[in-house]
């Protein structure tokens, strides 16, 4: 009696790879912005799964190992950040060609940002290990945790490379509508990730108690199981053949200085975004490390609830400069709002159930009720200005996707300069509760918004070539 074989992953690809050739445009519809926007949030969520993950573990070791997360893990978000300006630049231009079906100039693209993205990992290697003590010496008030800190950081520094190279994938996926393999890389790494996690924080399954070191060790394993799994995605699928990633890896200095060009405004854009934040984990950490607890639980809640948003924030970016590349310029503001509407809708529907079950989500992190109390009105604020980012991130990757990204930059300064200065006033000056610091997000989120409204309003965009 015969058996018959279930389909494995790899005879899909197979099949993948022979059937008709990709459809790089994108049309304006619902359907097409679920499509692109929902394997997006499944990629980016995981990570963040990652980041509640370290803190709960880290968490049972402790208050202060749970607020030395907040520190440790935003300082690594800025040049994770800087992965996600080069990111987004890149995925423009690739959505842009995909939208001109000029297919043959992708893969030269994809080859030049993997370039860019090592050496940009080398940098922060370099720097972490060297200017990086300094600056934490400087900053924070207790030098046992300076020392925690640095040796953690120049430990966890060393998964760089695979993140970037990583978050370059990314770029190539989304750009030439292909979000859905997105899923299995990031669910590769977050499954590897909780696993070392609990097993090197711990002493488990035979593996040493490292502590917070563990931290560090799991989340690089884990970025380097992400890669290894998406390349062979890539190359299973046929999507490496089909786009020539690798035939022409030549260096082109024209591609190079495109991609530099679209991308260092969003690199500084995000890097002074995330320093801002780092900045404003300073000060909180000046309020105990209570505060510092409580505000490391409300970074993750930006980090895991604004997927959504952050995932229609990149679905507006490919599908603008998409359609833009099409020819379709008279339709980008009715697809601004088709996208809104669902990150607003989404958003509104986080802030409901933080705000009704506050408990429920707090509680996760074992610190006990007067942790809970101390960290809900501060949830409060958080999670209304969710809502505002919903809107304000739309907006804001519709601009990077018309190609002009020295506008967000110019916008992302202007939003900066007015966050520091309430943000030291309110908590240095007055030292007022972290509860008006967190109101600082309001302020934010509303500086960055009117000026990309208006940019895209003005229409002097339809005049941008990339």
């Amino acid at each position: 009696m015969a058996t018959r074989k279930l389909p494995t992953f790899f005879t899909f690809a197979a099949a993948m790879a022979t059937s008709s050739p990709l459809n790089l445009k994108v049309s304006i519809s619902n359907r097409q912005i679920l499509r692109i926007a929902l394997p997006i949030t499944a990629a980016i969520i995981v990570p963040q799964i990652n980041f509640i993950t370290n803190n709960i573990f880290l968490g049972g070791l402790g208050q202060r190992s749970l607020a030395l997360a907040g520190i440790t893990g935003v300082y690594y978000l800025v040049f994770a950040v800087m992965g996600h300006g080069l990111n987004n630049g890149l995925q423009a231009l690739i959505s842009r060609r995909a939208g001109e079906n000029r297919i043959a100039d992708i893969g030269n693209l994809f080859a030049q940002g993997v370039r860019i993205s090592v050496v940009f990992a080398l940098f922060g290697i370099l720097f972490t290990w060297f200017v990086a003590p300094k600056l934490l010496l400087w900053s924070l008030h207790d030098a046992d945790s300076v020392r925690i800190c640095v040796d953690f950081l120049r430990l966890r520094i060393m998964g760089l490379p695979f993140l970037y190279v990583y978050q370059m994938r990314n770029a190539l996926l989304v750009g030439t509508n292909q979000s859905r393999y997105l899923v299995i890389g990031t669910a590769t790494e977050g499954v590897t990730n909780v696993f070392f996690d609990y097993a090197l924080i711990y002493g488990k399954f035979g593996m040493p108690a490292l502590g917070f070191q563990g931290a560090a060790y799991a989340s690089i394993i884990s970025e380097f199981a992400g890669l290894v799994v998406i390349l062979v995605i890539i190359r299973a699928s046929g999507s490496m053949k089909r786009l020539d990633l690798f035939r022409n890896i030549a260096w082109h200095t024209g591609n190079i200085r495109l991609i530099l060009r679209q991308s260092y405004p969003l690199i500084l854009q995000h890097t002074i975004s995330v320093a801002s934040w780092e900045f404003f984990y300073i000060l909180i950490e000046h309020h105990g490390e209570r505060a510092l607890a409580v505000s490391n639980a409300m970074r993750n809640i930006f980090g895991f609830f604004g997927c959504f948003t952050w995932a229609f924030a990149a679905t507006t970016n490919t599908m603008v400069s998409n359609i833009i590349g099409q020819g379709m310029q008279d339709r980008v503001r009715e697809l601004i709002f088709r996208i809104m509407g669902w990150s607003v809708g989404f958003a509104l529907l986080v802030c409901l159930y933080l705000n009704i079950f506050p408990h429920m989500f707090l509680s996760i992190y074992g610190q006990g009720e007067d942790f809970i109390r101390s960290a809900i009105p501060v949830l409060r604020v958080v999670s209304s200005a969710l809502v505002l980012m919903s809107v304000s991130v739309v907006w804001m990757n519709a601009v990077t996707g018309t190609g002009n990204s020295k506008m967000n930059l110019i916008s992302e300064v202007a939003a900066i300069s007015f966050y520091c200065i309430y943000v030291y006033t309110v908590l240095e000056v007055f030292k007022l509760p972290i509860t008006w610091g967190w109101a600082s997000e309001w302020i934010y989120w509303l500086t960055i918004l009117l000026p990309s409204v208006w940019y895209i309003s003005s229409g002097r965009w339809k005049y941008n070539k990339i």
